[in-house]
């Protein structure tokens, strides 16, 4: 009995430890999350102090060459787009100087982009155009690499078993192909070594040899956030949650000191907070990955978090939901507790007045007054302070409408990407049967209407006197009728936009897929048509009340 006591002791006090420590590594990540613009601000004036040297009008193409491949390591973790367009130009200096080596190398590098942002089919048509025969030797291991990231890929997301497995297994060829040309004392070479004790369940050597890896880094940079990641996945075998969380967290301050936009760590931290019920931290942190991935723009985490964002802002909304009844229930037992302040307050006043005439009596009612007074003032600012709370928790739903509709108008351009490439593939001859159903851009209208209908539906529902508030504002003439009850029309969407607090019209422009010219004149005729201040027109929308429920 007193060795189980002993040991449970000793398991409680680790336990705590531990716990103290993920508590203050969290605060550390906080601090590290406000402090990304600094982050970011080092990163793009190191970038910069590259691109400047290509002002150098003396430089060959050759020069150019090294130096937009010094600029495309920087930004391939920082930058989707802006790597794309310096590979775009290394390939066309490479094909004007008619070198292979050139040619080869950034052709791998566009591979390599393409394969880490989950466009596996676009990496293994380059790769399969690659000469292997004719390639030189010292991009062997470029080339081994990308095809065992995109098998790897195509193994892990692929349904069919028999795909599965096919690709599992060149994934396998590829990776011993690569393992076999490596440098036993280089860190790649340890990273599949770690890899397959772990995918074999020898979490311990798997461990082992990551910590090898990190002893071989520093906080940071782009490998320890890799190492520290791979590190969780091993704890995460053995539900080791709280070292786990530790790896992730770690994982997630190097990233943003490394300004490494195309990340996981935080996304995967949430998550496992989010199912601890950290509600405000998960919430908080898929947000943060999500302008991460906005920012990089990376097809592959944005289809992640969109999988996981709904799920934890539901849970965060319900919870303001709870929170707000009980500051409304907070609110009613105060004022019932005012008035029988007020009542007491009257009977006072009244029996001093019946005991006592003199002077000095008075003085004395009066000093009580006073003193009551000053509870009653206070009693009110507890009562702002509330109403400050509840109008919190309705910009919390305002919020939120912004957010859904940024992620419907980004699935929109989805599909719109999607229906470009398939016709281009159908054109290519490769699958003829479906050319005639890509000519159409019916598929977009339709998701751009039923994007429309949401937000009207949703608005609506939320502001359902914003169409006759705003025609209050507007003189006879100009006032807007929808065609159908329960829609808006362009001129209402803008302001119905404008209520929600979304003012640039190139954003308005981006959700209501329209030029911002177009914008710029629906609000120039609205307002032209205003009865009140034209200056003062989109301040008095935004005043606009949302329904009382």
């Amino acid at each position: 009995m007193r060795v189980l006591t002993l040991f449970f002791l000793v398991f409680f006090s680790q336990f705590l430890t531990a716990q103290k420590e993920i508590d203050s590594l969290l605060l550390v990540l906080d601090k590290t999350m406000e402090n990304r613009n600094e982050y970011d601000l080092q990163k793009e004036l190191h970038i910069n102090n590259l691109v400047d040297l290509l002002k150098d009008e003396s430089l060959t193409l050759e020069q150019i060459y090294h130096i937009n491949n010094n600029i495309i390591y920087e930004y391939e973790s920082y930058s989707f787009d802006e790597t794309l367009s310096y590979i775009e130009q290394n390939i066309s200096i490479a094909n004007n100087l008619k070198n292979q080596l050139f040619i080869d190398e950034s052709r791998l590098n566009l591979a390599k982009l393409l394969a880490s942002s989950g466009r596996d089919k676009e990496a293994y048509d380059i790769l399969n155009d690659i000469d292997r025969v004719h390639l030189d030797d010292k991009l062997l291991n470029s080339y081994y690499n990308n095809y065992k990231k995109v098998y790897l890929d195509l193994s892990f997301y692929s349904l069919a078993n028999e795909n599965k497995e096919k690709y599992s297994n060149y994934y396998k060829a590829y990776t011993d192909s690569l393992f076999n040309r490596l440098d036993p004392s280089t860190e790649e070479y340890l990273a599949i070594v770690e890899t397959k004790f772990r995918d074999n369940r020898q979490l311990l050597e798997s461990l082992k040899v990551n910590s090898r890896r990190l002893a071989m880094t520093n906080m940071g940079t782009r490998t320890y956030s890799l190492v520290t990641f791979e590190r969780s996945l091993s704890y995460e075998l053995e539900l080791n949650t709280v070292e786990q969380k530790k790896q992730l967290i770690l994982s997630a301050i190097s990233d943003i000191q490394a300004a490494v936009k195309d990340n996981a760590s935080l996304t995967t931290l949430a998550l496992l907070l989010f199912e601890e019920n950290d509600i405000d931290r998960a919430h908080k942190y898929i947000n943060f990955s999500f302008e991460d991935a906005n920012f990089y723009n990376s097809r592959l985490r944005f289809i992640i978090i969109s999988n996981i964002l709904p799920v934890i802002t539901k849970a965060y909304q319900e919870r303001s939901e709870i929170q707000r009844a009980k500051l409304q229930n907070l609110l009613i037992a105060i004022s019932i507790l005012g008035v029988i302040l007020l009542l007491t307050v009257f009977y006072i006043f009244q029996q001093v007045k019946r005991l006592s005439r003199a002077r000095n009596e008075l003085l004395q009612v009066n000093e009580q007054l006073n003193k009551l007074n000053i509870k009653l003032n206070s009693t009110n600012k507890k009562l702002e302070k509330l109403n400050e709370d509840l109008s919190e928790s309705s910009l919390v739903k305002e919020h939120y409408i912004g957010t859904f509709l940024s992620i419907q108008s980004n699935y929109i351009d989805k599909l719109d990407a999607y229906r470009k490439m398939v016709k281009r593939h159908i054109t290519t001859k490769k699958v003829a049967d479906l050319f005639e159903k890509t000519k159409s851009k019916q598929l977009i209208d339709d998701e751009l209407k039923l994007f429309y209908k949401n937000f009207d539906d949703t608005f609506l529902h939320i502001y359902p006197n914003f169409v006759e508030k705003l025609n209050e504002l507007l003189i006879d003439e100009g006032k807007i009728t929808p065609k159908n009850k329960g829609f808006l029309n362009t001129e209402l969407r803008i302001f119905a936009l404008v209520r929600l607090g979304i003012t640039d019209s190139s954003k308005i422009a981006k959700l209501l897929r329209y030029s911002v010219n177009t914008i710029y004149n629906y609000r120039v005729k609205v307002k032209n048509n205003a009865a009140v201040p034209r200056d003062n027109f989109e301040n008095e929308v935004m005043k606009i009340g949302a329904s009382k429920k």
